[in-house]
This record gives C-alpha cells, sequence and structure tokens, in this order.
C-alpha cells in the first residue's frame, strides 16, 4: 500500500510520518536518528520503504528489532508425595541416621556408664536443637511464611531450615552447644573459648548453593541471607564489625516475622515451589 510521507518538525522533533490514504499515522522515522518506529505491524514494510528516499541525507536508519523469543524457563517435572519436602520434620536427615546408623543399646550403655561421647551423642543434640529452631520458625506461618526442613543437597548434606516470605529467604543453620557460651566474630566462632570454627564461611556457602538453584528455576534474582542459631547456650556474644551472618537464639527467631518488601505473595509461592521439590536439588 502506498502511504503519503509528512514532515513534521515540533518540540525538538524532527520526523517523517508516514500515513494511509485515510486514517492516523502507522510508522514514523527520525530524521536526527535515522531510527524507524512502526506503530501498526500489518504496515511495516510500507512504513519502512515509504520514508526511504527522504532519508538520503541523513544517518543510516536503524530498522526496528523484533524481541528476542524469551528463553524458556526450566521446568521442574511435576511434584509427586516423594519429592515433597514439605512434609519433612526438622532434622529428618539426623533422624535417619540415626535409625540406620545409631548404635545399640549395649553400646548406648556402656558410653552412658563411661561417660564417653560417642558420635551418636552429637547426633542426638543436633537433632534436639533443629527440633527446637524449627519449632519456633513454624510459627512464622502466621505471617506469611513458608517454612522447609532438613533440604537434601547433592553431596549428602542437608540445609537445616529454609525460610520463605515477604522479608526474603533465609538459609538456617542449628547449633546446639548446651550450657556453654559462644563468641561471634566476623569469621570465626568460640564455644567456651575454645578454638575458632569457620561457622560464617561455611553460612555463605551455602546461601550462595540455594541462589543458585532458585534463580535457575525462579527466573528472577533470589537473594538468601545465612542464618546461624544458637541453642541452649548461656550467653551469646557477638563482636563483629560486619556480620555477614545473622545471628540469633533460638527465641529470636521470630525476628524474621515483621520483614518484609522482598517478595511479592506471588514470589514467595514461586520460590517455595522450587525448593519443595526434591529434584531441584539433586545436583546442587
Amino acid at each position: 500500500m502506498e502511504l503519503k510521507v509528512t514532515r513534521w518538525k515540533r518540540y525538538g522533533h524532527d520526523r517523517l510520518y508516514a500515513n494511509p490514504p485515510a486514517g492516523i499515522a502507522v510508522g514514523w522515522a527520525d530524521l536526527s536518528t535515522g531510527d524507524i518506529t512502526v506503530s501498526v505491524d500489518e504496515y511495516r514494510d510500507d512504513v519502512i520503504a515509504a520514508p526511504a528516499h527522504h532519508l538520503r541525507d541523513y544517518p543510516e536508519p536503524v530498522l526496528p528489532q523484533e524481541a528476542p523469543e524469551a528463553e524458556a524457563r526450566p521446568m521442574l517435572p511435576p511434584l509427586t508425595p516423594a519429592d515433597n519436602l514439605s512434609t519433612n520434620r526438622s532434622g529428618e536427615s539426623l533422624r535417619d541416621l540415626l535409625a540406620t546408623s545409631g548404635p545399640g543399646l549395649i553400646e548406648r550403655v556402656v558410653s552412658r556408664l563411661l561417660r564417653r561421647r560417642s558420635e551418636w551423642h552429637s547426633w542426638r543434640q543436633g537433632l534436639a536443637g533443629e527440633k527446637r529452631v524449627g519449632a519456633e520458625l513454624d510459627r512464622l506461618a502466621r505471617r506469611g511464611w513458608r517454612v522447609l526442613h532438613s533440604i537434601p543437597l547433592a553431596d549428602n548434606v542437608d540445609v537445616d531450615h529454609l525460610s520463605i516470605g515477604p522479608g526474603g529467604v533465609f538459609s538456617i543453620n542449628a547449633k546446639h552447644h548446651h550450657n556453654k557460651a559462644v563468641w561471634v566474630g566476623d569469621d570465626a566462632v568460640k564455644v567456651n573459648h575454645g578454638k575458632p570454627a569457620p561457622y560464617a564461611r561455611k553460612s555463605r556457602a551455602e546461601a550462595k548453593r540455594l541462589v543458585r538453584v532458585l534463580e535457575h528455576y525462579c527466573g528472577f534474582p533470589v537473594e538468601v541471607e545465612p542464618v546461624r542459631v544458637f541453642v541452649g547456650v548461656t550467653d551469646l556474644k557477638v563482636v563483629a564489625a560486619q556480620l555477614s551472618v545473622r545471628v540469633y537464639q533460638e527465641r529470636q527467631v521470630a525476628a524474621l516475622a515483621p520483614l518484609s518488601g522482598v517478595l511479592t505473595a506471588e514470589q514467595v509461592e514461586q520460590v517455595y515451589g522450587v525448593a519443595r521439590h526434591r529434584q531441584a536439588w539433586s545436583r546442587a
């Protein structure tokens, strides 16, 4: 279709408008830049051709580009009961470990009589700590939060708890130090003035692993903030100048509840949908 080309100069613009015989403009060429804009796609070829001879003394026109097709977001298979991590209890991995690899009755009696600490004792203590922290986190549900427990990763380790809500995503690790004092620095933790442990570095590394998985399947940026919760301690002293990991005692995790402004309700459900799928973490 032959289009009528009309020059228009106003408000700092210098354009050639292409109009059909009767009707409003279906596109224009900007004479200062050479850009061509098509407002009605069915006239695309005509709009590009119509002002061509007028643009010989102007910069080479920049033809409008069709928007590239969005890359398909990776999809997880349909969720099955076996892959649904929302049914996991706090300390699920430790429960399984104690059930399959824990000591027999005689070994437990001997260890108790000799007051000898064994690996299973640490497992049981860790389980008690995760259960106490999990119970506190489950209270966040009434404030729009989703909580998962014992998320298995690829190398036989797990994330103790994951909280997802309006205030963001938090990877939470419980440490049970019964009747002990804990000192927290920038990158190290001391229990009863003992040898420094690199808790903060491990927490940050765990959070980065989670970010890679969640962003891969969600298709939008997801920040995961690491948290360490100390259970049963007599004293918690934080002297870090710049904490890269949040530090709480178990009763303080309720401080997450009022946090907001990071994720919409829809994003909370989207992140939760990925996080509760076992197969999302199979290679994490």
